[in-house]
């Protein structure tokens, strides 16, 4: 079917010099036959016929004025030709191969081809002006004729397999047809006339413009609205800028303010000395004058001939001779310009260190530094560069930094500090807790004591106690999150044993809430208490099958939660759960988490929980611990063999801090 249209359009293409007028040289408009039988433009020979008639091409004179007639074979060629050349030469060549043609498409009457069509009879299938529509408006005869506005296109609406008016539409197949085509090849296709068609495609068309409004509508208001976004975001952007140009300029200021007051106490210091070395060099020049004037005397004396007057004379030292000289050692190392210098660099190198971190993860580590009170940064720059304790010439001492402070099991620790008075510690000033800084002097000075009555035992097994430390991620096969229901299939019902509670300990609610205070309480002295560690035991341990437990903690600070067996030690040093081989624990000491057993420990991060769920497997040896909240996420886990039954164990040591034994629902 392509071949037959290409040869098709090929085969017109050759005829255009049979379509060409030959007065315009153009291809025909509105062409009409004379009697002779050649084909001129109406236009063009209307031109030429003025006092005679004749033909322009084989010069046949006519006595009378030939009627004019519309070819309208010719016509239709020339239509169609003129659809092929415009695409195969595009629309601006044709208009510029013929200018002059440009014209009104005006319908002309098929009778006389001079006057303008006034209707068109899709009966006859011709267009008609007024003088010649008047038998179809006079004679009854056309009466049954159907006319229209002039159609210039009629030849289009005859069907090309029946040569009959196309006045029925087939909804099925989407085209016109005519009546033969709807008892033939249309038989029971759906029709409706072609005005019904396009009212009906006008409705669709009229829908979809209101649906195209509506969502032009939409996205003009969203543009709208962006566009006001666009604005507010630059104007917010504007306004953070400045906001954050003001804090940095702040903060300049602050630092230019506290490096003039450095600088100044530099300058004082400087002064100070300078008064005091002129002061010396002033007193130690008159000793220089007097000694030498002194030196003048003896000189004459020894000088003197007559015996008599020489021994008669007397001569005595000056005062200076008496005053020993010596080089002061003044330096700048005052305790304020010191403090100053190291503060200096302490806050430099924070920040150079705070400055590593990505801006999303710095105020969480500044807060936790600040909660803290850690500042090791600041420490090693300021004790490294000689800026410490050990610089000379100055008054500081080091700094007992709470966060420092580890408590280990026996094994060596430093050596244990001179007591002092007791003081207000940074800590204390964060928290405001005068109970907490009472804790927290308890936990130094047990930590010394722990250190003396450990030191023997730990020269004896130094490899078995040595405390190593590593980082630990979340086993591979404990990594995913469990449903609590699952694991409330394995709960058990626990309650704290008084018989081995510490007497800093204090237990309600029918044993199963335990908090701790600096005030003893009254236990009876028993075998099973522990007498050095705030700790407590279950009074059920375990040795078989699967069990499940959880606790609420008060805080993540200074809280311990493990197994322990019954063996483990009471009253010595060793008693700390995870400072032996015989109990296991996960510990909260300040912000750190740990794992810790036989004196090893394991940082963990930390997930700051507060309902910790506990999974212990009996069969396989080992104890799984959960952050307990929508599911329980696990986040540690101990592996190890049952030489004995094992009981919960807990050690508490912040005062006013609690665990709690939940009940399971």
């Amino acid at each position: 079917m392509m071949a037959e249209g290409e040869d098709s359009g090929f085969s017109l293409m050759s005829l255009e010099d049979e379509l060409t007028c030959s007065i315009c040289l153009s291809t025909f408009d509105c062409p009409v036959t004379i009697p002779c039988g050649h084909n001129f433009c109406q236009g063009c020979l209307l031109a030429t016929w003025r006092d005679s008639y004749s033909c322009p091409q084989c010069r046949t004179l006519f006595a009378t004025k030939p009627e004019l007639k519309k070819n309208t074979v010719l016509s239709t060629v020339v239509e169609t030709f003129r659809v092929r050349a415009v695409k195969g030469e595009g629309a601006a060549a044709a208009a510029a191969a013929k200018p002059e043609k440009k014209k009104k498409n005006v319908i002309r009457c098929d009778t006389c081809m001079e006057a303008e069509a006034a209707q068109t009879c899709l009966t006859c299938m011709a267009s008609f002006c007024e003088e010649h529509l008047r038998p179809h408006r006079e004679n009854p005869i056309f009466r049954l004729h159907q006319l229209s506005l002039p159609i210039g296109d009629l030849m289009e609406r005859i069907c090309s397999d029946h040569h009959k008016l196309m006045e029925l539409f087939c909804t099925q197949h989407q085209r016109p047809i005519c009546s033969l085509c709807l008892q033939q090849v249309h038989r029971g296709c759906p029709f409706t006339t072609p005005e019904e068609q396009r009212s009906l495609k006008e409705s669709d068309l009229r829908e979809k413009l209101g649906l195209l409004d509506g969502k032009l509508s939409k996205n003009e208001t969203v543009i709208s609205q962006m566009r006001a976004m666009q604005n507010k975001l630059k104007e917010s952007a504007v306004h953070r800028k400045s906001s954050l140009a003001a804090g940095y300029q702040q903060m300049r200021d602050m630092l230019a303010r506290e490096e003039g007051e450095a600088l100044k106490a530099i300058d004082k210091e400087v002064e100070s000395g300078e008064v005091k070395i002129k002061g010396l060099i002033t007193k130690l020049s008159d000793n220089v004058n007097n000694i030498s004037k002194a030196k003048e005397e003896i000189h004459l004396l020894l000088g003197q001939s007559q015996t008599l007057a020489f021994l008669q004379s007397s001569f005595n030292l000056p005062q200076a001779v008496s005053f020993d000289p010596y080089t002061p050692r003044i330096t700048l190392d005052s305790k304020k310009v010191v403090q100053s210098e190291a503060f200096a660099m302490t806050l430099k190198n924070y920040l150079i260190e705070l400055l590593k971190h990505p801006v999303e993860a710095r105020i969480p580590k500044l807060i936790a530094d600040i909660n803290t009170g850690a500042y090791a940064v600041g420490e090693k720059a300021a004790y490294g560069s000689g800026l410490g304790p050990s610089s000379p010439g100055t008054n500081m001492e080091p700094e007992l930094k709470f966060p420092q402070f580890r408590l280990q099991g026996p094994g060596p620790q430093a050596k244990p500090t001179q007591k002092k008075k007791p003081q207000k510690t940074k800590t204390e000033n964060t928290l405001g807790n005068k109970k907490l800084g009472k804790s927290m002097e308890n936990l130094l000075e047990f930590g010394v004591k722990e250190n003396q009555k450990g030191r023997a035992a730990a020269a004896e097994s130094k490899e078995k106690t040595a405390l190593v430390t590593e980082t630990s991620e979340i086993p591979t096969e404990i990594s995913s999150a469990e449903k609590r229901s699952d694991l409330l299939k394995y709960g058990t019902v626990l309650t704290f044993d008084p018989r081995t509670a510490h007497k800093r300990i204090e237990l309600s609610e029918n044993f199963t809430k335990a908090s701790v205070s600096d005030d003893h309480t009254k236990y009876p002295d028993c075998p099973e208490r522990f007498a050095v560690c705030s700790q407590v035991l279950t009074s059920k341990g375990f040795s078989a099958g699967r069990h499940y437990w959880e606790v609420r903690l008060s805080c993540n600070n200074f809280i311990g939660i493990g197994l322990a067996y019954s063996s483990i030690d009471r009253k010595g040093p060793t008693s700390r759960l995870g400072r032996n081989d015989k109990s296991w624990c996960v510990e909260w000491f300040n912000v750190k988490l740990s794992a810790w057993h036989n004196s090893r420990e394991t940082v963990l991060v930390n997930p700051s929980p507060k309902r910790i769920g506990v999974l212990l497997d009996c069969e396989e040896g080992k104890a799984t611990f959960y952050n307990v909240a929508d599911r329980a996420y696990p986040f540690h886990s101990f592996a190890f063999p049952f030489a004995e039954a094992v009981y919960p164990a807990f050690w508490i040591f912040s005062s006013g801090s609690y665990i709690t034994l939940c009940k399971l629902q």
